[in-house]
């Protein structure tokens, strides 16, 4: 039986281009829908070692959850380079997000 993590870092690895996911629909497909910030914890400590595509991960609105603004920009010309459209409030348009 896989683990949570290895559940996770799977689903992340396989956010499609051009898609993304929230936090707490991966916890969910990983197992646990009450770990969203577990996922985070993932993708802070794993990224690099996985190669995931950390910015394909949003918060449960849509959101880039960055506070900081130059890794919000980034995770946002990322997004937009796969030919993700965000609306006006930063969230991505719902076609782009899978749930």
């Amino acid at each position: 039986m896989e683990s949570f993590t290895e559940n996770a870092i799977k689903i992340i690895g396989g956010i499609p281009f051009g898609r993304a996911m929230s936090y707490k629909a991966v916890a969910t497909l990983a197992g646990n829908p009450r770990s969203a910030r577990t996922v985070a914890r993932i993708l802070h400590s794993m990224t690099a070692k996985y190669g995931l595509p950390w910015h394909r991960v949003v918060d449960s609105r849509g959101r880039i959850a960055f506070r900081d603004a130059a890794a919000a920009e980034e995770q946002r010309r990322l997004l937009e380079a796969e030919g993700v459209r965000l609306k006006a409030d930063g969230s991505i348009e719902e076609e782009f997000l899978l749930r």
